[in-house]
């Protein structure tokens, strides 16, 4: 029995997929299987995929049904008792697994384990993730105020964490009906209810790209649907109750950019202004137009290295 089933859901993919593979497959801890779910891909990613002859390799396929439902498939075949995730075109470095482990060995008794990462916003711009009231510990800890944390950038990141096929299974897995956010939905759950840990050390690239933030729109009201599936939780934490309105927020202002006013006016509903910055809650009373025009100017505010957070 391998120590991690290796998990990657593949849809079109065949640009970047080599090089993902190659990494984790150079991984200096080689103790796991590799389950590639082929999600009804219709360019040349399967073909990448069979270029490889590494036995630890197992390709499945299934017709699109989205990340979810490939996800779902991949660790129903997994034999590992942890389950390490990555996205077909993020990035790992060579001793990802290894640091993973040594998380497990120290504290055996959590559910979930994650390290640190970088953001590829573009070919010119690497950042590290930006953690809200949040001094990165020298080694391994076990985080107490995950919703605190993670009012910029989320402590959990989906190519960078594993957990136990157990308590995955306890919680019912990915919600497939959530064809956008649906690991968010997932970290949620595992936070209130078990414990998680934390490792300080970069090991993961996330490719975001400038544009991701818009390019779904029309997932907005799922997305919405989401981030109002807590409302009872967020009574007993003022940080989830902030860290919500921060993605209700986000949510509003995408779709106000677009148009798309009836989503807007929904997710509007839900935000306590409070929680909101000054800065926030000027960009949404802007007229639909200048935030389309301020969007416009996003890659030019990215070359520069001034990123404008307000639109994720």
């Amino acid at each position: 029995m391998p120590y991690f089933s290796v998990v990657i859901p593949l849809y079109n993919k065949e640009t970047h997929f080599k090089k993902t593979l190659d990494l984790v497959l150079q991984q200096d801890f080689s103790d796991f299987e590799v389950i590639i779910v082929n999600d009804g891909s219709t360019d040349n990613s399967v073909k990448v995929v069979e270029s490889f002859s590494d036995k630890r390799i197992k390709l499945f396929h299934q017709k699109n049904k989205g990340a979810a439902a490939a996800r779902n498939f991949g660790i129903k075949k997994a034999k590992a008792k942890y389950i390490a995730l990555i996205d077909a075109d993020d990035e790992w470095r060579e001793n990802h697994l290894s640091i993973l482990k040594d998380c497990i060995e120290k504290f055996p008794e959590a559910a979930l384990f994650t390290t640190n990462y970088s953001i590829k916003y573009n070919e010119n711009i690497i950042k590290p993730a930006r953690f809200s009231h949040f001094s990165l510990p020298k080694t391994a800890i076990k985080i107490k105020d995950y919703f605190k944390h993670s009012l910029a950038d989320n402590l959990v990141w989906t190519s960078a964490v594993c957990f136990t096929n157990k308590t995955f299974l306890e919680l019912g897995g990915f919600n497939e009906d959530y064809l956008t956010g649906q690991d968010l939905d997932l970290w949620i759950r595992y936070v209130l209810s078990y414990e998680i840990v934390f490792h300080p050390e970069i090991t993961m690239l996330y490719h975001k790209g400038i544009s991701d933030s818009l390019s779904k729109n029309k997932y907005e009201e799922i997305r919405l649907q989401l981030f109002t599936s807590y409302l009872e939780e967020e009574k007993q934490n003022l940080y989830f109750k902030k860290y919500m309105d921060f993605k209700r927020y986000g949510i509003a202002l995408r779709s106000k950019i677009n148009g798309n006013t009836i989503t807007y006016r929904r997710a509007k509903n839900f935000i306590d202004f409070n929680n909101l910055s000054r800065k926030q809650k000027v960009l949404l009373k802007l007229p639909a137009q200048l935030l389309q025009h301020l969007n416009s100017l996003r890659e030019i505010a990215y070359k520069n290295s001034f990123f404008l957070k307000h639109f994720k």
